[in-house]
């Protein structure tokens, strides 16, 4: 009795091997950059900008053009002015950063980590955000006179909501079944909040440092309205009173500007602190 070997190869496995070679040509399509998507908006609004001034659909008197901006910013900078206002405005604006960062931190772990702390604490945070803190300026006037100090409490009232609420809700988001894990393995009080819940609470942290910074410039733009006699503002007010709509413009583009680099250095700093988490990048 004669034994069949098995069936070697043939040709019709060729068109299987076609197939693949297709998906994969299929894959190495060309795709854009994101740098280079991120940047097209921004480009396109400034070209758009541009090509109305040029053609007078968008009167000076309206809006200047970009190329007015530019030349106003190499004039503002050669004599100092536009590097000392930036210089101004930073100070104001970092130094009501850090007061108001060291005071949201405070309340919100003793609000996140001690039932007490959240029923003392928690419940007036959020009577006290329902107050538009722009609308406090005539009573931080009152207070505080004309000076420095009602600018920079401003800023530190306008950073200490979001950061406040993204902590705290950070901290109370923690896994239960992580916290109960790690009371089984030993870990006290004080090993617990700094293996599992703060860690646990980073990511939020680092979206409310980022609303925080934003938060920051935005109050800075209504702080620096309050008799400046130095910084951003101050060069917008006086630009107001003559109708520079040039100078107005520029300032607003030097606060998106810093505002803008705030918010890259976040995000460095973001995929720095948080590599141990895998996030969803979206799709192509």
């Amino acid at each position: 009795m004669t034994t069949h070997s098995p069936a070697l190869p043939t040709t019709l496995d060729k068109p299987a091997r076609i197939t693949i070679r297709g998906t994969t040509k299929t894959g190495r399509r060309l795709t854009i950059p994101r740098s280079v998507r991120r940047a097209a908006g921004p480009l396109g609004l400034v070209l758009l900008w541009f090509l109305t001034s040029a053609t007078g659909v968008l009167p000076e008197t309206v809006l200047a053009s970009p190329v007015d901006v530019l030349k106003q910013a190499v004039e503002l900078t050669r004599n100092g002015e536009l590097p000392s206002a930036i210089a101004a405005s930073g100070r104001r604006a970092a130094t009501g950063f850090l007061i108001g960062a060291a005071i949201a931190l405070s309340l919100s772990l003793l609000a996140g980590l001690f039932r007490l702390g959240e029923d003392v604490i928690d419940s007036s945070m959020g009577m006290f955000r329902a107050i538009p803190w722009v609308g406090l300026i005539p009573l931080f006037i009152v207070w505080f006179g004309i000076e420095e100090t009602p600018k920079i409490a401003l800023v530190a009232l306008g950073v200490t909501y979001p950061l406040y609420f993204n902590i705290y809700g950070g901290i109370r988001s923690t896994d239960s079944q992580l916290v109960e894990a790690a009371r089984m393995m030993g870990l006290g009080r004080l090993g617990l909040i700094r293996y599992v819940i703060l860690p646990s609470a980073l990511p939020g942290a680092l979206v409310g440092l980022r609303y925080a910074l934003s938060t920051a410039w935005l109050a800075l733009v209504f702080a620096e309205q309050i008799n400046a006699d130095a910084g951003l503002g101050y060069l917008m007010s006086n630009a107001q009173q003559y109708f520079r709509t040039d100078v107005i413009v520029l300032c607003l583009v030097v606060y998106a500007l810093l505002g803008l680099s705030c918010d890259f250095a976040v995000r460095i700093l973001s995929r720095r602190l948080l590599t141990w988490r895998a996030n969803f990048e979206g799709g192509a």
